[in-house]
């Protein structure tokens, strides 16, 4: 009994033996393990690539454009749509005072003309009645200045009777009316009163434009009759062409006259343009609970036409921030950045690299704060300072940062 107690003890000695080295090498094999492990991490934690190198066949291909940082009004600002008008007193429908058949059309649709400009020509025979009556009242006046004045020198002489006297005075008054209404029709026919003889009547009139502006519309064509109800073309003078914003009633107290308007035309928008808030209107339109903002366009207008629709950002006070294009931004683990050119090497440069890469561009990702987005651009606060003569890649970032993501792989 005691040997087999002995036996039992020496081997519970023995096995913990046993498992207490077992532990140490364990223990060991964990700790070489945990090493290895944090070698690892160490490999994998190296800094982030931030040096791009684009060639210029590359840049080419993609279309990688440069440009600078801007100064922008996008903070304070209201976004509205609206139109583009031109008012009333600057269109004219361009008819005929008279009736007739169209016999030559001088203008074409786009073609800009002045005030006064003979638009067409237009024929018809009433217009040498008119003419005829004219001539034959100008001669019954002459013989009626005689007549009047030889019934006053018989009054005056007690030989003639005065009702005579009346008579051929109120004779020669209403042949002076009617020669004074028919010489104005005359001349708004465009003939000259003084040019009629009766070796020269014309049976041809122009039709001219009323204002300075641009033909929109032609009504009419040769060999049509028109009257004074027809038209025959439209004129609109652009020049005067002005922004109607429609602006919702909760932004309406922040609209003042002055306020600079910057706009694009909603199918149209490479190009920017400015406008001024000139009038604030003070009723709804329609069921749209939006209330007209007027603004004169100012600076370039070229390509602005009635009715376009135009989308616009107003300012709401003159502090102006840097900004770029919203693609020249690029978002990567929860941060942005934009790529400036830089004369840094990339990291992995090396002698045969650069020989290779001799006709590359580099550029450096830094990175930036986002602020308000319009009009296509973003305003942007760079967490280290950026010159403001450096260029900056403002269309094709998004290749650029897939080219440094790519180049950072391969070095695993």
């Amino acid at each position: 009994m005691e040997l087999k107690l002995k036996q039992n003890i020496l081997y519970v000695s023995l096995a913990s033996v046993f498992l207490l080295n077992c532990g140490k090498k364990n223990a060991t094999n964990d700790s070489e393990s945990e090493i290895k492990t944090e070698q690892t991490a160490d490999h994998h934690n190296e800094a982030p690539k931030t040096i791009a190198s684009i060639t210029e066949d590359q840049i080419r291909t993609v279309g990688i454009t440069l440009g600078k940082i801007e100064m922008k009004e996008l903070t304070a600002t209201i976004k509205a749509n609206g139109l583009l008008r031109v008012p009333n007193n600057n269109k004219a429908t361009v008819t005929s005072l008279y009736g007739g058949v169209i016999k030559t059309i001088n203008v074409q649709i786009g073609d800009y003309i002045k005030k006064g400009q003979v638009i067409a020509t237009i024929a018809n025979s009433e217009y040498i009645q008119v003419q005829e009556q004219y001539l034959t009242v100008k001669s019954r006046i002459v013989f009626a200045e005689q007549e009047y004045r030889r019934q006053k020198e018989l009054f005056d002489n007690d030989a003639g009777a005065k009702k005579n006297l009346q008579s051929s005075d109120s004779e020669l008054k209403t042949l002076r009316t009617q020669k004074a209404s028919l010489q104005r029709q005359l001349q708004i026919m465009g003939i000259n009163p003084a040019n009629i003889s009766n070796g020269n009547l014309r049976s041809g009139l122009v039709i001219t434009s009323p204002i300075s502006g641009t033909i929109s519309t032609i009504n009419a064509q040769i060999g049509s009759y028109v009257d004074i109800s027809s038209p025959v073309a439209e004129v609109i003078d652009n020049g005067s062409i002005h922004l109607d914003l429609q602006v919702f009633e909760k932004d309406l107290p922040k609209m003042k006259t002055g306020q600079i308007v910057h706009f694009k035309l909603t199918n149209n928008p490479e190009t920017e343009y400015d406008a001024k808030v000139y009038s604030i209107g003070s009723s709804f339109e329609n069921e749209s609970k939006t209330i007209s903002v007027h603004c004169t366009v100012i600076g370039n207008k070229s390509g602005l036409i009635d009715g376009m629709n135009i989308t616009g950002i107003v300012s709401l006070n003159n502090t102006t921030t840097p900004a770029v294009p919203n693609e020249a931004i690029v978002e990567a683990d929860g941060k942005f950045y934009v790529f400036i050119q830089t004369n840094k090497k990339t990291e992995e440069h090396d002698e045969a690299k650069a020989k290779s890469e001799s006709k590359a561009i580099n550029f450096e990702k830094i990175e930036i704060v986002k602020g308000s987005s319009d009009m296509g651009y973003t305003a942007i606060t760079p967490v280290k300072e950026i010159s403001d003569n450096i260029n900056i890649v403002v269309k094709g970032a998004f290749f650029v940062n897939a080219k440094l993501s790519s180049s950072g792989q391969h070095e695993h």
